[in-house]
């Protein structure tokens, strides 16, 4: 797929990564350039999977010096940052069609980051409200 047909998110200032396109990875897109410096100002990118690339981005030593080592097979959340100053990995849904975070999921992820020595925090992400009142 050319490039012009894809998303683009600048994630640094010499670095920008191209998302397929679709309502889901707008919603990646906004978590990275919109929830990010709101709610986790200063925040690093660690991760960022993409519906037609499932690694589009991973700053894996920064997880390694937190402690966790990820299974390439785990099942990932959509984005993760990690918040250095309140010591927290936020792993991020990207909701579009189905639930929150459920029970299952929790676990998934809780195993999946079992040894971080990082606080997890799970977000869940809607594209608008009304979609999360479902």
């Amino acid at each position: 797929m050319q490039k012009m047909q894809k998303i683009p998110v600048k994630i640094a200032d010499d670095l920008e990564i191209y998302l397929t396109p679709g309502n889901h990875n707008k919603l990646i897109k906004d978590i990275i350039t919109e929830f990010a410096p709101r709610y986790a100002p200063g925040s690093q990118l660690i991760y960022v999977g993409d519906t037609g690339d499932k690694w589009c981005y991973f700053n894996e030593k920064i997880l390694k010096n937190l402690g966790t080592e990820i299974n390439h097979h785990g099942k990932m959340p959509d984005v993760i940052l990690y918040d250095s100053i309140k010591k927290w990995l936020l792993l991020i849904e990207a909701v579009t069609s189905h639930g929150p975070i459920d029970g299952k999921r929790h676990d998934e992820l809780t195993q999946l980051f079992g040894n971080c020595n990082a606080g997890l925090v799970y977000v869940t992400t809607f594209p608008y409200f009304p979609l999360a009142k479902k």
